[in-house]
């Protein structure tokens, strides 16, 4: 690739909220590109994961899918976990702090997320390494030199905090530490480019660079990936909601929740989650705006592609022909009617509720028949909640979309 198609690559996807920052970014990355092209040097490139969990989901790979774009190209690349920074909590995209985590419990969930994150990345190319390494070091007068590069009406100003404040809820002191202590890791590493979602971009854009500045390096280029849609394909993925793909429930499970998503969101994921470059995207969104291919038939590309990615091309071909055989002969419609769930309902409950039942009775005959699918995936317990939505049967003409309750 030159320089141009690398550019349009490693910023595909990518998310700033604001068009003049983005194109000063792609500015940045071409730059560095070309000079780190000069010196005969890949990019230093990271990412950081605070193992705050064990339970990664598609949406938690974006990154991730990012990172391995950078280590095709050749450029070195190192998983950051952040041993230390879990132990304070990033309060970024929350509307309270988070709870501490003890020592023992990040290492623990630190070795299933490297299990996890090398289903996408090549652990031949990845180095590893643990924040603790540099910032346990750090002494009380280093963090106070660190703060001086900083104001209180800078974190004040930030939405969540600025939320927070007008609600008067308490902002802790110790959560302003963890934009200092990102910071500081993309300069203990000398950051070419950091990678990071939405909710990181304060401390990539102003922290990172700044500290970097501050301390005679070269401010760092921040790539900041989009946000990925859960299987409503409205809300942002996330457990809470019950929207999610995990990346170890199997091929199967997999390729039907793709194949539950709205159209609509087909594109993002094309762009997140996906190794198709910018023209393969638009060369299928075109042959489907055409005519010549049927959205239908695109999303089975997708569910094909990413379910690949996860478990091999092997069996993301055996979940397809097993989705065919359970929706041949049109068996599911195109087009179907989307419908909303609580999410603590029971499934007989959600089966009345959106009418694919007459009554909890007729329900459970249903369920013990074992009439009832989502995603294709057989129901059998009445009474326990719908696991997550999707594409909900019953019979086998009957279909309906269910979607997750977000408000009272």
């Amino acid at each position: 690739m030159d320089i141009d198609d690398q550019v349009e690559l490693l910023m595909q996807g990518t998310d700033y909220g604001d068009v003049d920052l983005r194109k000063a970014m792609a500015r940045d990355l071409r730059e560095r590109l070309s000079s780190c092209q000069q010196e005969g040097r890949p990019l230093r490139v990271y990412c950081g994961y605070d193992p705050t969990s064990t339970d990664l989901h598609l949406g938690h790979t974006i990154t991730m899918r990012k990172l391995r774009q950078f280590q095709d190209l050749g450029h070195d690349v190192t998983f950051l976990i952040g041993s230390y920074t879990a132990l304070v909590g990033d309060p970024s995209d929350k509307n309270k702090a988070r709870p501490i985590l003890t020592e023992a419990k990040v290492a623990e969930n630190a070795r299933t997320y490297t299990d996890q994150a090398f289903r996408v990345l090549d652990p031949k190319r990845t180095t590893v390494r643990y924040n603790g390494e540099w910032l346990s070091k750090l002494s009380l007068l280093d963090l106070i030199r660190l703060g001086q590069n900083f104001t209180v009406q800078q974190f004040l100003a930030r939405e969540n905090f600025a939320v927070r404040l007008a609600k008067e809820e308490p902002i802790y002191l110790h959560e302003t530490f963890y934009a200092l202590m990102q910071g500081y890791d993309a300069v203990f590493q000398r950051t070419d480019v950091q990678v990071g979602g939405t909710d990181q971009l304060f401390n990539i854009i102003v922290a990172g660079r700044k500290l970097q500045e501050a301390m005679g390096q070269k401010p760092l280029v921040g790539i900041i990936t989009g946000i990925l849609p859960g299987t409503d394909g409205e809300q942002r993925m996330a457990k809470s909601t019950g929207n999610v793909i995990p990346i170890n429930s199997g091929a199967e499970d997999m390729y039907g929740k793709i194949m539950s998503l709205p159209d609509a969101a087909m594109e993002k994921y094309m762009r997140l989650v996906t190794r198709w470059t910018p023209r393969d995207i638009r060369d299928l969104l075109d042959d489907v705006l055409s005519g010549k291919t049927h959205p239908r038939d695109a999303k089975m590309r997708l569910a094909r592609e990413i379910t690949g990615i996860f478990y091999g091309e092997g069996e993301a071909l055996e979940s397809e022909a097993t989705f065919v055989r359970r929706f041949r002969h049109k068996e599911m419609p195109d087009a179907m009617a989307d419908v909303i769930f609580r999410p603590e309902a029971s499934l007989a409950d959600v089966l009345v509720q959106v009418g694919l039942a007459s009554s909890k009775s007729d329900a459970r005959r249903l369920i013990d028949q074992k009439g009832v699918r989502l995603d294709g995936q057989i129901l059998e317990h009445a009474d326990a909640p719908l696991p997550h939505p999707g594409v909900l049967q019953a019979g086998r003409r009957r279909f309906v979309r269910v979607v997750i309750s977000s408000g009272d």
